[in-house]
């Protein structure tokens, strides 16, 4: 049975060490993996019609929730200090350009909503709200549509408002709610198998 302070924690918290060296050589390697995670989700295709959905928006909320909130931001952070540095993470790289140049192109403001989205779902993970699926569903999906009006906004910066709506938001409307949907059904899904 796990206790009251415990269902308050992330998912993380029960295999950390409690302190000193080992519990932070830990927690780097945690964000290291979670980077490469992220790489991997990032380069990971599913064909739906004319748009590729990767899996990096899943790989984001599972993260950000198994880490909660502040090693979920350190992963993604980390994420992106490996793309700048010119290392091919993300999902168009090298193919497209690397570093900072590629960040500053259409998927910057994705990359900056990523960060976001860890935000959201690892403070709600920190407090709980990733046991229930109607709970959890509500925080994944105001994660989204944060995460998608900042790429979207960075979008009309470079291409307007009516191509940053038919390229940026539109195609991918309905790979999004699949993945939020996931992420609502895994999370809580692994709480009640660890409860049992």
């Amino acid at each position: 049975m796990l206790s009251a302070t415990t269902t308050m924690r992330p998912l993380v918290s029960l295999a950390l060490p409690e302190k000193g060296a080992a519990r932070l050589l830990t927690q780097i390697g945690l964000a290291v993996a979670g980077t490469l995670l992220l790489t991997l989700s990032a380069k990971t295709k599913v064909v739906l019609g004319p748009v590729d959905m990767s899996l990096q928006t899943l790989a984001v909320m599972l993260i950000a929730a198994a880490f909660g909130l502040r090693l979920g931001l350190a992963t993604l952070l980390l994420y992106l200090v490996e793309g700048a540095s010119g290392l091919p993470v993300f999902q168009g790289t090298p193919e497209k350009g690397l570093g900072l140049l590629y960040m500053a192109g259409p998927t910057g403001g994705y990359l900056a909503g990523f960060v976001a989205m860890a935000v959201i779902v690892g403070w709600a993970a920190d407090r709980g709200w990733d046991r229930s699926v109607l709970r959890f569903l509500g925080v994944v999906l105001a994660a989204e549509i944060v995460m998608m009006a900042m790429g979207a906004g960075w979008l009309v910066v470079l291409l307007g408002a009516g191509k940053a709506w038919q390229f940026g938001v539109v195609p991918f409307i309905v790979p999004e709610l699949i993945k939020t949907g996931l992420a609502a059904a895994l999370v809580p899904a692994a709480w009640s198998l660890i409860r049992r």
